[in-house]
Order: C-alpha cells, then sequence, then structure tokens
C-alpha cells in the first residue's frame, strides 16, 4: 500500500550563494519518493525549485531575502527595451529538444560558467556536473535552442509543467552579449507558455535590491510568493 505521506528534510547550514556573510539552509522534498514527479507540480507552485533530482525551497534561520516569483502569462507586457530585445533575434531559429547530454551542450555550459562565474565553483564543470544539475529521469525537462544557422548559442532549461514553465537555468554564448540571449530566453518562454495557454512562468527566487535578481522585477506585473499567496511585487 502506497503512502500519501511525503518526508521533508532540511539541509545542514552552508555558505550563501548570494550574500556572504550569511548562511543557507533548504527544505528538500525526499527526492527517494515514488510519488515525486506527480507532487512537483504542486511544489512548484508553492515556490519549490528544482536542481537536478532535488525539490526544494530555502529555509533560512533569521532570512527571508528568497522569495518565489512568477510572471502571469496573460497579463504581461514587454516594455520598450524588451521589444528591442526580441527585434534583435528575429534572425535565430528556436527548437524545443529533449532534455540530454551532448558535447555542443557541454561545451557552450563549460564557456558560459568560465566568463560569467569565474573562480565560482562551478567554473570547472565535468560532463556528470552538467546532468546531474540541469536535468533528471523524472523531471518534465526540455530543452530549449537557439541557434543562428547551425550554431547553438543559448539553451534555456525548461520544465514544462501543467503550472506553467518553470525556468531552472539559461545558458548561452558570452561572445554575444549585444543580443541579450537570457532576456530574449525568457520572453521566449513567455510567448511559449501562451501558445501552450499555461497560465505562469516561474523564474525562481527574486531577493529585493540584490543585484543579480534585479533583472525579474522588470518582467511586469512579476508575483511574489509572501506567507504562502502569490501577491503583484
Amino acid at each position: 500500500m502506497r503512502s500519501d505521506v511525503v518526508r521533508l528534510f532540511q539541509t545542514l547550514p552552508h555558505p550563501c550563494g548570494y550574500f556572504a556573510t550569511r548562511t543557507a539552509q533548504n527544505i528538500v522534498i525526499d527526492p527517494s519518493a515514488p510519488q515525486l514527479p506527480q507532487i512537483y507540480d504542486v511544489a512548484v507552485q508553492r515556490g519549490y525549485r528544482r536542481a537536478g533530482g532535488h525539490v526544494y525551497h530555502p529555509q533560512c534561520s533569521g532570512c527571508k531575502a528568497c522569495v518565489a516569483c512568477r510572471v502571469p502569462v496573460e497579463r504581461f507586457r514587454p516594455d520598450r527595451t524588451q521589444r528591442r530585445c526580441m527585434a534583435r533575434n528575429t534572425d535565430l531559429s528556436i527548437t524545443i529538444a529533449p532534455a540530454n547530454y551532448s558535447d555542443e551542450y557541454f561545451s557552450l555550459y563549460r564557456r558560459y560558467l568560465r566568463s560569467r562565474h569565474p573562480d565560482g565553483g562551478m567554473d570547472d564543470a565535468r560532463p556528470e556536473d552538467f546532468s546531474r544539475f540541469l536535468y533528471t529521469a523524472w523531471s518534465p525537462t526540455r530543452f530549449i535552442e537557439f541557434r543562428k544557422d547551425s550554431r547553438l548559442l543559448a539553451l534555456a532549461v525548461t520544465d514544462f509543467c501543467a503550472a506553467g514553465l518553470s525556468a531552472v537555468y539559461t545558458f548561452f554564448d558570452p561572445d554575444c552579449d549585444e543580443r541579450s540571449l537570457g532576456v530574449f530566453a525568457i520572453l521566449s518562454q513567455l510567448r511559449m507558455a501562451r501558445e501552450e495557454a499555461l497560465p505562469h512562468v516561474y523564474l525562481g527566487f527574486w531577493i529585493d535590491s540584490h543585484p543579480k535578481m534585479h533583472y525579474k522585477a522588470r518582467y511586469r506585473p512579476l508575483e511574489v510568493l509572501r506567507e504562502g499567496i502569490w501577491t503583484d511585487l
């Protein structure tokens, strides 16, 4: 008889990835739970994120800076800068592919990390790190490819859930900054969600006034989860 009880675990304190002087902890849904694929969609709506096979949300002592955020697809309207970004990238082809490892993907991933996160602990990634971090056997993950002719310029790792699209991670060619490929990836996810009649695109966590998170507030309206209720930022 299958149990409907799902265990939650709390990680040990570890260095915070956003504030150098703080420590962080996460609540993690039991990664061995057989019903994890079924409850993942509900977990996303409650502010959880996925990294590899782990579904988690921050639970830090004395700090509530990380706030889950999402964009309501039907209410979103691109601003002038975002419209310019879309116009700059009309020459790119966009393809949805299965989530798998390839040397082409990994080469771009490694170049991106070395350019954007030098000495950050991820810049010497190995092939197994790519697979372990970005997807797992049970996750509803697809890779959205952005190509100029046959050249891969960006890859948006995206979970296609009933609640919406969850933007897990995006990496792109560091030599193409003028294209704003990270912005274009989110705009493309919003367009895909609208075409699939999905209500939201989940952007992970927003942190007020943090320079790494400021870009998320540009997607208006942005909803944030506080005390279990989604409200406009």
